[in-house]
């Protein structure tokens, strides 16, 4: 079918409408050549997706339809379209069936709030100014038998021009955290419609919650990862209930450096520095933690302006392992930290001679340079 159906159907036409409604299940080429078409965007972890059928500018019958599509094959305002039960329809943002709009979870919509589901997506063109329909009824055949009364939302937005584009197309543009606008963009026009996720962490927080009564909660690694993520929004007694279960749980917990280290520092950020010192050690001196993990964690203190403090740890790992790799590298920047260049150029050369790859190596070699010229490392 063309983009909009009017006052009077041909038999074919007809025939082949009522054949693809009534056995959907076929494989037939689309009317009027309006290819299907979807796009899918998550914002945050909520899945956006517009399913639609794509007119291009050309018509069926190779006709330029350029500076004829708004406003004339594409009408201003509401319309009579000759057929079904609606007197005044809107286009129905596409060709053929419903455009259809989805999300799987609440969303606001340019500042308006919309519940999770499916819905007909409809537009009211106009020169200045568009009216955009979420319609309860997505099953329809375009918007033939479009009901006011059905509406669940309606918003305005304000079109704006756009490089040309041949055939019909939903975008995403502006992609941010918790938000995106979804955007029509047909011939040399665009209609931008602004989505928002709110409380967009919460929701990850959520949907966490309920991975964690799945399979990945026999793992104490999902766990951590659950943890990590909301100390990072400052979520800290739920980062608390999850680091205990990495670190505790029955049959699934494990009391290693990763799952102590992550809770003492939920811990520390609780004001519980005590309980926080206390697991530090511990975890510093499992028999399985590694020279790497001591001396990673050193860096951590250094990132975080703890320079004596992390020259307390590398010492330990030297007491520790010894020679091994990278006892020396920490111990160079711990005493680089400290103003000691001579006693870190002595550690950072040790170092250099055990770089176990090309990137360790040039990164050795640089530091020596650095030192042996009287200056400072970059912590």
């Amino acid at each position: 079918m063309s983009v909009l159906l009017r006052v009077t159907l041909p038999i074919c036409t007809f025939l082949t409408l009522s054949a693809q409604a009534r056995f959907p299940g076929l494989t037939l080429p689309p009317s009027g050549n309006n290819q299907k078409a979807e796009v899918i965007q998550y914002i945050g972890p909520v899945r956006v997706s517009v399913s639609y059928s794509s007119p291009a500018v050309h018509g069926p019958d190779g006709k330029d339809r350029r500076g004829q599509i708004w406003g004339k094959l594409v009408p201003y305002g509401l319309v009579n379209l000759g057929f079904g039960t609606a007197k005044e329809s809107p286009w129905r943002a596409g060709a053929n069936e419903n455009t259809v709009f989805a999300i799987s979870d609440d969303v606001l919509i340019e500042g308006q709030s919309l519940k999770a589901g499916q819905y007909g997506l409809h537009m009211i063109p106009g020169q200045d100014e568009w009216t955009i329909v979420f319609s309860r009824d997505s099953a329809a055949w375009g918007s033939f038998y479009y009901d006011p009364a059905h509406d669940a939302l309606r918003v305005k937005v304000k079109p704006h021009g756009n490089p040309y584009r041949e055939w019909l197309t939903y975008d995403f543009s502006n992609r941010k955290p918790g938000e995106a606008t979804l955007e029509l963009q047909w011939e040399e026009l665009a209609i931008p419609v602004a989505i928002r996720v709110e409380r967009v962490n919460d929701l990850y927080i959520t949907r966490l919650k309920q991975d964690l009564t799945t399979t990945p909660g026999f793992h104490w690694q999902a766990f951590s990862a659950a943890a990590q993520f909301a100390v990072t929004v400052e979520n800290l007694p739920q980062a608390l209930e999850w680091a205990d279960a990495a670190a505790g749980m029955p049959f699934i917990g494990v009391a290693n450096f990763e799952t102590l280290t992550l809770k003492a520092q939920i811990l520390e950020k609780l004001g519980r520095n005590e309980e926080s010192d206390k697991l530090v050690q511990q975890a510093l001196r499992l028999p399985t933690t590694t020279a790497l993990e001591i001396h990673m964690f050193g860096r951590r203190l250094m990132s975080e302006k703890k320079s004596a403090e992390a020259m307390k740890v590398f010492q330990y790992n030297a007491e520790r392992n010894g020679d091994a790799w990278p006892v020396h590298v920490g111990l160079a920047r711990g005493y680089a930290a400290a103003g000691k260049n001579s006693e870190a150029l002595e550690h950072a050369r040790k170092a250099l001679t055990q770089a176990p790859d090309e990137v360790n190596r040039k990164n050795l070699e640089a530091m020596v340079k650095t030192l042996s010229e009287g200056h400072s490392l970059d912590q």
